[in-house]
């Protein structure tokens, strides 16, 4: 699992063996179950996820119901808003696949940044790609209707189309399950 994440690092900087063998020597990898909760509702965390293998999900319970907010798959990284604000998670992390999740806290974060500059920069440069990544997709988001929501998610992430449940996915893009199957039926008699 190391090679996987030098491999996706070296698109950035360029790991001396020294640097390489710290960041493995940290325990930071970890395996779990589809159905795994990281993180719930009401609980602190200072746990950031980076997802090596599988597919997690954040998502609120409003009214005995999950609203899914976002998907994040292999080389995708999350770190809970309540992990900075030091408050309690306003929302759910799960596992919806078997996942192996690569975990850092700010301690190992602080240590590691202290011993090798260079990550500093790389957190900084992956944060700002992160956030604008983000900020397009909540704009793309608000001003999308459901059909381009779905249209839009099959251009970009068609790898989720097969990997999520369909209730997950309609939740995601903010429809009803049978509003999901309309649509999709819609969309291939166009075809």
């Amino acid at each position: 699992m190391e090679n996987l994440l030098f491999e996706f690092l070296s698109k950035y900087i360029t790991l001396s063996e020294e640097e390489k063998n710290a960041l493995v020597s940290l325990d930071i990898f970890h395996s779990f179950k589809k159905g795994t909760i990281l993180l719930k509702e009401g609980q602190k965390t200072k746990e950031s996820y980076f997802v090596l293998k599988g597919c997690i999900r954040t998502y609120y319970v409003i009214d005995a119901e999950e609203k899914t907010t976002a998907f994040y798959t292999e080389m995708e990284g999350l770190t809970p808003p309540c992990v900075i604000s030091k408050t309690p998670s306003d929302y759910y992390v799960s596992c919806i696949e078997d996942c192996i999740l690569l975990i850092s806290n700010s301690d190992m974060e602080a240590e590691v940044n202290a011993k090798f500059p260079k990550f500093e920069s790389l957190c900084k440069k992956l944060s700002e790609e992160l956030l604008a990544k983000e900020r397009m997709d909540f704009d793309e988001f608000k001003t999308s209707s459901p059909e381009q929501r779905y249209l839009n998610l099959l251009e970009k992430r068609p790898d989720l189309i097969q990997r999520v449940p369909q209730h997950q996915l309609a939740s995601y893009l903010g429809i009803q399950p049978q509003s999901l199957s309309r649509l999709r039926a819609r969309i291939s008699e166009k075809k």
